[in-house]
């Protein structure tokens, strides 16, 4: 029986190269993102920032809810087809999107770590990326073997594509799929499938490619109980990030404990957070996590 630790946990993302989160404060946050720095509302940046002057590219301007929309506000030119940056031998795009963010999200890059490390020694595992965006962490785990990568928008599956192209890795066994996640995960099960590892970063809302309606309170449940039927005893992860909702890690922990019950293992929970750079960097958390591992 998978066991729930209760102590949560924090994954930090210290920044890298390629993105840097350089000061934060006052409801916002001034990241760099390769050569271009932006600004972006970050609500759970209570304190002050400690720099003075943020000079950035752009400013993303939040609108007049916490739900609605808002706008880029640039004060440079920014190359139309993006820009190019990498972790580690991943590389891909960069571009502001009108959702305020830039293709990817740089604080998964400690999940992106740790999945590697729990296929550790495979070659040949065969894992499972719903809600895959733009594909940084299917490029990251195609290391280890089969990915199936699920995304309702047709634009998202097609800069992953090309973010596989820049990488070097269109030969790797990747199946890219604009399908709803749900739907195809029930799917899966019906077929039999079973996979070494799990990933999904759900929306708080969505809808799939034909209208399908996502609701993460109403839906998260049924999703996860269908994906622990896709896992088994020799299966190493799964692992859920939730965005933007007023609810705690302990709560998501609780729902895998109740899907994963059958299965060996433990789950822990926590908050990921991105590390500001110099001395003194305070920790801005950014999302919840639950995941489910089975040591070897």
């Amino acid at each position: 029986m998978a066991r729930l630790l209760q102590q949560p946990l924090v994954m930090e993302c210290a920044g890298w190269k390629s993105y840097r989160l350089l000061d934060s404060g006052a409801g916002r946050k001034w990241e760099s993102f390769g050569p271009h720095a932006f600004i972006r509302p970050e609500p759970q940046a209570l304190w002050q920032p400690r720099a003075v002057d943020w000079p950035a590219a752009g400013e993303f301007i939040p609108g007049s809810d916490e739900d609605g929309g808002g706008r880029w506000k640039f004060t440079q030119s920014l190359p139309d087809e993006g820009w190019e940056l990498a972790w580690n031998e991943v590389r891909f795009t960069a571009r502001p999107t009108p959702f305020r963010h830039l293709q990817f999200f740089p604080d998964m890059a400690p999940v992106w770590d740790w999945m590697r490390l729990q296929l550790e020694g495979m070659d040949a595992a065969e894992t499972l990326n719903l809600f895959g965006y733009t594909g940084l962490g299917t490029l990251a785990l195609s290391r280890h073997g089969k990915v199936t990568h699920v995304d309702a928008s047709k634009k998202s599956v097609a800069q992953a594509r090309a973010n596989a192209a820049l990488s070097g890795m269109t030969g790797r066994p990747i199946r890219w799929l604009t399908d709803d996640a749900a739907k195809f995960t029930a799917r899966e099960v019906r077929r039999g499938r079973r996979y070494d590892g799990i990933i999904l970063d759900p929306p708080k809302f969505g809808r799939g490619p034909e209208g399908e309606v996502w609701r993460l309170e109403e839906h998260l449940p049924g999703l996860i109980a269908d994906c622990a039927k896709l896992l088994d005893a020799d299966s190493r992860f799964l692992f859920l990030t939730v965005y933007a909702v007023r609810m705690s890690s302990l709560a998501i922990a609780g729902l895998l404990a109740e899907a994963l019950a059958a299965l060996p293992g433990i789950i822990e929970h926590g908050d990921l957070a991105v590390r500001e750079e110099g001395e003194g960097g305070r920790l801005l958390p950014t999302a919840i996590f639950a995941r489910w591992s089975n040591p070897r």
